[in-house]
């Protein structure tokens, strides 16, 4: 079954001589009415609907969706955009009526880009581009646009930059939040660091008791600060964690520096 689209601009797009209508969908591809393509060119419409359809690349972009004629709002069928020239590209120009066959190769070459530009830029119609307009434009008028695109490029980077910096702004507020969070365990490097500082001093312990105090040391650390593995530390209480290590360091031994 078919992809129902959900329409939300509809355009007619003047291709040479013909009219043909285009959508953007909410999925925000641009679609082209087989209908008004088949018109054009004088192609049996269901019959290019039935190919489209058993198409296996082809049928991936095909989509029913309404469509805004006089009459009223009716249902048609669409093809993704960018699928156009492959659709095209099937269709023999040899095979087709010699008096269509310029226009089937120009829709073969252009119609896609076309289309797809008449929601890019707003250009309905197949008329000199910009550029050689511009070229063609007095000087004052190509120097004032210039201009007008120099300001509007620097707004957009300011912008930009302006995004940036309140992202960049919101993630600092939301690091600081997160260091005053008791939720919040040690690191990595701050466990190690714990490991570290009861090792050396359950190694001093034990060289006056002759026996294994690791876990002893260990089990002060977890009733200190009601945790059951070190790695539940609090980061807001490593500091303290330290300082209570190296506090039973210095009643241990006198006189010499703390080494963790």
């Amino acid at each position: 079954m078919e992809n129902a689209l959900q329409v939300i601009e509809q355009k007619q797009v003047t291709f040479y001589d013909d009219e043909l209508i285009a959508i953007r969908a909410a999925d925000g591809q641009v679609y082209v009415s087989v209908r008004h393509m088949c018109d054009s060119l004088g192609l049996a419409r269901q019959g290019q609907v039935r190919r489209i359809k058993q198409h296996q690349v082809l049928s991936n972009g095909f989509a029913t969706g309404n469509i805004l004629l006089p009459v009223g709002m009716r249902t048609a069928n669409w093809l993704r955009v960018d699928l156009l020239p492959l659709w095209l590209s099937g269709i023999r120009v040899s095979a087709a009526k010699e008096e269509i066959r310029p226009k089937l190769e120009r829709f073969q070459q252009e119609a896609a880009k076309v289309l797809w530009d008449a929601f890019q830029e707003g250009s309905l119609s197949l008329d000199p581009s910009f550029d050689e307009l511009l070229n063609r434009a007095d000087k004052e008028i190509v120097e004032a646009y210039q201009l007008a695109q120099s300001i509007m490029k620097l707004a957009r980077n300011q912008v930009l930059l302006s995004g940036k910096l309140e992202d960049h702004e919101t993630r600092l507020q939301r690091i600081e939040a997160d260091l005053g969070n008791e939720a919040r365990y040690i690191t990595n490097s701050q466990a190690m660091q714990l490991s570290q500082a009861v090792k050396m001093l359950a190694l001093e312990l034990g060289k006056r008791t002759g026996g294994n105090e690791f876990q002893g040391v260990w089990g002060e650390i977890h009733r200190q600060y009601q945790i059951s593995s070190y790695l539940k530390l609090p980061a807001v209480r490593f500091d303290e964690a330290i300082g209570f290590l190296r506090e039973w360091w210095e009643s241990l031994v006198d006189g010499q520096d703390v080494p963790f």
